[in-house]
């Protein structure tokens, strides 16, 4: 048999059909599940027979979304969760060991950083913060008792680009794992593990749904590692809910169709951002004016739905823009059909020092736009405050 493309794997993949012969995929809403004799029941709980057993680790629902989105981003297993970030806490919980060593990307968004420095450093994880683009940085963090290396690219919110080749051929010769966010891009615009990628995480929550509807999260991987990662789950809790797998299900099926979409809306803003006598930069991979412009082009098909941008001014003149708009959703959540507005500095990287945001970037001018799929004229039109 044929191997089948992209759209037809978001659309036909991972499906179980029930006796009922439904056409949609089944929801199953139960907490568990009922065995014919003794024998089953103890042959589930052991794992010696891999059939359902409790909602909190086991769902027909949850099951299909996980096979599809590993299906689309080539991984041998995935692991859904009930949040992006139970997904990083998951993956750093059941792979590192209290005085283990991990290497981050300061480009990451601000409640993982929250996360690894008010949380898993008080359990004894070691932390080092690199600067994004340079290779050299990560090399010389390495520690033999380095396990993790852990990066978003693009970053958020300046959409930085990461070498993912040369940075997993760096973290394969000392035997570390690399760890790539891929929210921003989905297996639509990124396959991260054919670039030596060995983990992905992704918050469902944003384009995988892509109507801001509901929260969830995965990881992908080897099976070896997701069996760690599903062990943590289990016992631990923070698993995907059948209702919410069975959204993102069909989010998946559009994914492609809403990714391209989103992606050419936001080269044409980006574009017309560039002519605007109150903008001072502007940050896009699909922008020729983007550091990592030729490196995007190699790892992404697109640029993706996220635009950052500097006003001339200050904060006021930031938050001036922001208010002044009339369509566009204040809100920090990004992947929507809706297109968003916010204010980073404020929002999403506000619980960082005014050290940390000014080594990454995040200046009090900066706006981020997570670009969606109203007409883009409509979309310049409700910032007509830069023309002014």
């Amino acid at each position: 048999m044929n191997k089948t493309k992209f759209n037809t794997d978001a659309i036909r993949s991972g499906t179980i059909r029930t006796g009922e012969g439904e056409h949609s995929e089944a929801l199953f809403l139960t907490s568990s599940f009922v065995f014919k004799n003794a024998k089953e029941a103890s042959d589930r709980f052991s794992g010696s027979e891999e059939e359902n057993v409790y909602s909190r680790f086991t769902n027909p629902s949850v099951k299909m979304f996980e096979e599809r989105l590993a299906t689309l981003e080539g991984a041998e297993k995935c692991v859904a969760t009930s949040s992006g970030m139970s997904a990083i806490l998951a993956c750093f919980m059941s792979l590192c060991s209290s005085g283990d060593h991990v290497v981050i990307s300061k480009s990451i968004f601000g409640t993982s950083v929250q996360l690894l420095n008010n949380i898993l450093c008080r359990w004894g994880l070691d932390v080092t913060y690199v600067n994004f683009t340079n290779l050299d940085e990560w090399s010389h963090a390495i520690k033999k008792n380095t396990k993790l290396f852990f990066v978003e690219t693009p970053s958020n919110p300046l959409t930085e680009i990461c070498d993912i080749k040369s940075l997993a051929e760096i973290a394969h010769r000392s035997n570390i794992k690399l760890i790539v966010d891929n929210c921003f891009c989905t297996p639509a615009l990124q396959k991260p593990i054919l670039f030596g990628a060995d983990i992905i995480i992704h918050s469902a929550t944003k384009y995988i749904d892509g109507q801001g509807r509901c929260l969830g999260g995965a990881v992908l991987g080897n099976k070896n590692d997701m069996k760690e990662v599903y062990s943590f789950l289990r016992s631990a809790g923070p698993t995907m809910s059948a209702f919410n797998a069975w959204v993102f299900l069909k989010g998946l099926e559009t994914l492609s169709l809403r990714m391209n979409a989103h992606s050419n809306n936001a080269l044409e803003l980006a574009l017309w951002l560039e002519t605007q006598k109150k903008v001072s930069k502007v940050y896009y991979p699909g922008l020729k004016s983007h550091p990592q412009y030729e490196l995007a082009l190699k790892q992404q098909s697109s640029g993706g739905g996220i635009v950052s941008f500097e006003v001339k001014g200050g904060k006021n003149e930031a938050w001036n823009l922001i208010d002044s708009t009339k369509m566009l959703s204040i809100t920090a959540n990004l992947g929507d059909v809706k297109s968003t507005i916010t204010h980073p500095n404020s929002t999403t990287h506000s619980r960082l020092t005014d050290k940390e945001r000014s080594e990454v970037g995040i200046s009090d001018n900066l706006i981020r736009i997570a670009v969606g799929l109203e007409d883009i004229e409509d979309i310049k039109v409700d910032l007509k405050y830069l023309n002014k």
